[in-house]
């Protein structure tokens, strides 16, 4: 097999462990003589399997008694519309950070009114905006904790005075989380706990039930919380790896042992990007993300950026390309990316220094 460096921003690198469990239950999953994607949603092989990953989430996470997990459908993007569905009456806020942000913001005008407390729009959303104030009649706030396309990231747990909400997509179970302090926080699977095709949502039950209108039952948080995930299909294989990836991680020591590998990667990749004199991060450095490294060329060696990118190919770097809206570079580097690619891609962006002294 290939050998490759994984810096996709996603889908993208999933433990080995996982990718091999997902390809004998493929096979035959559970001894039973079927694969994974053959067997009943309601046969007690399966239910084994979402009860496990639930608990999974439960324990690596703290998450408190009185929050339901989910798994569905749709990916983040549907939660843009979900969110204000399902909780605002009439008043919402949003912290406005990236691209990502910017999406969730719009589905929301479709429910109500919507303020946006502050912007980092003027500077390309490089930065996290600070100082701002929620409004306190607001029926939630919304943030977006980590931005993958330009690489900023929201580093602690924020108070709020009105019901916080978080899409997580692109950080969940990197670091530890006060659940307590969030209402309800979703995510696509696809950075850091599986495979794409499931989304997460972490929701506190008592905020649900305290809309007006009227909700289709697919997309009210109550029909999941009652049907226990399961009131359509949900996503078997999904669902299956996510387990596989998340049982990697409680064996690896949780979200607090990957929290110090992650900070190790990338304190490796930022050092160099800064002492590197072709290289220039893009992220103010307070708020530089630990999941997504942003750069591009220096000023004066903007032309070396395509020499670069086949230079880092030919070694083996895959998905470092940014985002089409952005350009220049991006290392996206989840939980299972190992450090070592981290440090092929340092010594690939030293080797093309020495070319070009």
């Amino acid at each position: 097999m290939k050998k490759v460096h994984n810096f996709n921003a996603g889908p993208c690198v999933l433990p080995q462990e996982a990718i091999q469990a997902g390809i004998e239950a493929l096979k035959d999953f559970n001894n039973s003589g079927l694969s994974v994607i053959e067997i009943s949603h309601r046969s007690k092989d399966w239910e084994a399997v979402m009860n496990e990953c639930r608990s999974l989430w439960k324990e690596l996470l703290q998450i408190p008694d009185d929050y339901e997990v989910l798994f569905l459908g749709g990916g983040a993007s549907l939660q843009f519309c979900m969110v204000p569905m399902n909780l605002m009456n009439k008043k919402s806020a949003y912290l406005e950070t990236g691209v990502w942000a910017k999406k969730a913001l719009k589905e929301a005008k479709g429910f109500g009114e919507v303020v946006t407390v502050a912007s980092s729009a003027d500077k390309t959303f490089c930065y996290i905006p600070k100082d701002f104030t929620i409004p306190a009649d607001a029926d939630y706030f919304h943030i977006t904790t980590n931005n993958t396309i330009y690489g900023t990231e929201i580093h602690k747990d924020m108070d709020s005075p009105v019901p916080l909400v978080a899409d997580m997509s692109s950080d969940i179970m990197s670091r530890p989380v006060d659940v307590s302090k969030y209402a309800l926080i979703y995510g696509g699977a696809q950075k850091n706990v599986g495979p794409a095709g499931v989304t997460f949502v972490i929701v506190k039950k008592d905020i649900l039930g305290k809309v007006t209108r009227s909700i289709p039952s697919m997309l009210d948080y109550r029909t999941h919380v009652d049907g226990g995930s399961m009131f359509n299909t949900p996503p078997v294989y999904p669902i299956y790896i996510m387990t596989q990836t998340l049982k990697w991680l409680k064996n690896l020591g949780g979200v607090q042992a990957i929290q110090k590998i992650n900070k190790e990667k990338a304190e490796l990749l930022y050092a160099e990007i800064d002492r590197n004199p072709l290289f220039k991060g893009t992220a103010a450095k307070e708020d530089r993300s630990l999941m997504n490294a942003c750069f591009v060329m220096a000023e004066g060696h903007e032309a070396l950026e395509a020499e670069f990118m086949e230079f880092a190919k030919a070694r083996g770097m895959v998905g470092i390309k940014g985002h089409r809206s952005v350009g220049g570079f991006r290392a996206s580097i989840y939980n299972a990316c190992p450090i070592d690619s981290v440090k092929a891609l340092v010594n690939c962006m030293q080797e093309f220094e020495k070319l070009h002294k």
